[in-house]
């Protein structure tokens, strides 16, 4: 399968509003690795959205990269709803081309 440059949006804050400490996301981290075998964290952004009860959740999220095929995307999509309790996961294909190349061993 065919793999693409993916960006996931992973919650600061719990629905309880107390934050996730960095140890939860390591193991957030090592679960989408053991997937995609690697990820790149961004610097947390402002996000707001209305859900569609019609509440107004503003809430700082983390851009993460993601070079996988869109089966292995599903898959952290399925797997961050559950880790972090999230209502809703928004991940999106950023690039259907991607060059990635390896250094030649010798």
């Amino acid at each position: 399968m065919e793999k693409h440059l993916y960006e996931i949006l992973v919650p600061t804050m719990s629905n309880e509003g107390k934050p996730y400490r960095t140890r939860y996301h390591k193991v957030w981290d090592s679960k989408v690795r053991e997937i995609s075998k690697g990820l790149t964290i961004l610097t947390p952004v402002k996000g707001q959205w209305i859900s569609t009860a019609g509440d107004l959740y503003v809430e700082r999220m983390i851009p993460v990269r993601l070079l996988c095929t869109s089966d292995e995307i599903n898959k952290i999509v399925d797997m961050t709803m559950v880790y972090y309790n999230q209502l809703a996961v928004l991940a999106y294909k950023i690039s259907s081309e991607v060059i990635l190349k390896h250094k030649a061993n010798g």
